[in-house]
């Protein structure tokens, strides 16, 4: 259990975007927020480069727990190992813990280990990004409502660490809030 954990970790600092950019020669790092993730990829390098990104880092997340499965570990200790993938993907010990933000590891593992909460979530993000036209704080009023559903209904309480891992992907996103909200009040301002 131990050495999945690790593994877990580990398998979560395989950075998409990272490689991405080498094999394009661009240091993504260094380009507009830094960040190792799709939205990152996408905006440097294009729609390709974003796919590339979004499904390499949301296939780890089910690589995680299809080793956790195949070894009938308990649910919660898969998503244990599913938060720890995540955590290695936002703090890579071979990048001096700067990776990208959880969003497409965390889909990854979301959408296997319960399809169905993940589905709530799907349809609670439409539903807000139809009123708030805000795909950023759409996504973290969705991934919010996921973590409450994880402590709220007993059917989904077996995923409570996955709670964990949002309220990481929160901390992570909270500058790109501040940012909305910022821009959102001063065009209601002119």
């Amino acid at each position: 259990m131990l050495f999945y954990w690790i593994v877990s970790y580990f398998i979560g600092t395989f950075l998409t975007a990272w490689w991405i950019g080498k094999w394009k020669k661009t240091d993504l790092t260094k380009m507009r927020s830094g960040n190792l993730g799709a939205r990152n990829a996408g905006a440097v390098l294009g729609k390709t480069a974003f796919l590339l990104t979004f499904l390499g880092d949301a296939l780890k997340g089910v690589l995680i727990l299809y080793i956790g499965f195949h070894y009938h570990f308990t649910i919660e200790i898969i998503a244990i190992g599913g938060v720890l993938g995540i955590v290695g993907h936002m703090f890579p010990l071979w990048l001096q813990f700067k990776g990208g933000k959880g969003i497409a590891t965390f889909i990854g593992v979301a959408l296997v280990i319960n399809p169905l909460l993940f589905a709530i979530m799907a349809v609670c993000f439409v539903m807000i990004i139809a009123l708030l036209r805000s795909a950023t704080l759409s996504m973290l009023i969705a991934f919010s409502a996921y973590a409450i559903l994880c402590w709220i209904i007993p059917a989904f309480s077996h995923l409570w660490p996955l709670s964990l891992a949002i309220l990481l992907i929160l901390y992570r996103h909270r500058l790109d809030v501040i940012e909305s909200w910022g821009k959102r009040w001063w065009k209601s301002t002119k």
